[in-house]
């Protein structure tokens, strides 16, 4: 994909701060897998130890402005806006624009102390995407899903999230937390990941139509690739060789490309009702 806008002002760069904690690589993976096997989602938060204040001051430390890294998810997130204001103002409603917070290690976020064992992920609490960059490595030698196409699909994931937290969608997900079995919630959870991706896709959609965007032939590959490769019963069946549905929590291989899919092909957001839908 290419991307010729300048760039989203909502990025903050917490990177080349103090009190790092080597808690990526190999380690990330694990945690991600015990909490499949809980029937819990680490994918976002672990711990409530409050940071220091220079660990949660924003700093650019090392890293320059023209950061190609940083370059690239600004440009990304451009788009995820220009996209959902558009779609909002055709829901009569207006879109509230997240902010990306790129750190390394750890981050104190409005939900709590966060490592980045446990890969990107939104707070609802401030408005937030969370990431450390490091995770494109993993994405890329660990699982396979190489490519810049599958790079934007990770941020647009978790917008897709901020836009649920929006329209209502997370508010109901805690509501029903409180009441429900943790293998009943658990499905619930795989339903809301699974919308994630829809809203995705239809990101990746309307995006075609930027005058800034440009999709490049192998782009929807490197996605449906991502989805792919981080789907719950291959994340388990690597592990342990065993898959356990009532543990899922974001959905498998064959439903996240499915979700992607349709998010692009409709461009509907009508379309992603996951939660009552038979494809599932």
């Amino acid at each position: 994909m290419q991307w010729f806008g300048k760039g989203s002002n909502n990025v903050e760069d917490g990177r080349g701060g103090g009190g790092k904690i080597a808690l990526g690589g190999g380690l990330g993976i694990i945690i991600v897998i015990i909490g499949l096997f809980m029937g819990k989602d680490l994918t976002g938060l672990v711990g409530q130890l409050p940071l220091t204040s220079e660990q949660t001051n924003v700093k650019k430390g090392s890293f320059p402005e023209d950061d190609p890294q940083k370059k690239f998810v600004s440009g990304v997130l451009e788009s995820t806006e220009q996209v959902w204001e558009q779609q909002f103002n055709e829901l009569g409603l207006q879109y509230e624009q997240p902010t990306l917070r790129l750190f390394e290690y750890q981050v104190q976020s409005a939900c709590g102390n966060a490592s980045s064992a446990i890969g990107p992920f939104y707070c609802p609490g401030d408005h937030k995407v969370y990431i450390d960059l490091s995770f494109y490595d993993e994405l890329k030698n660990r699982f396979g899903a190489a490519g810049d196409f599958a790079q934007a699909y990770v941020i647009a994931h978790e917008v897709g999230h901020h836009v649920q937290n929006l329209l209502g969608t997370s508010e109901k997900m805690e509501r029903a937390r409180r009441t429900m079995s943790k293998v009943a919630y658990n499905r619930l959870s795989v339903m809301l990941e699974l919308q994630a991706d829809f809203y995705a896709g239809l990101w990746a959609h309307h995006a075609q139509n930027l005058k800034d965007f440009r999709l490049d032939a192998g782009d929807l590959e490197e996605a449906l690739t991502a989805a792919n490769a981080i789907g719950d019963d291959r994340l388990q069946k690597q592990a342990t060789g065993e898959v356990v549905p009532d543990s899922f929590t974001h959905g498998t291989s064959a439903q996240r490309v499915f979700w992607f899919k349709k998010g692009f092909e409709t461009g509907d957001i009508k379309q992603g009702d996951t939660f009552n839908s038979a494809s599932l």
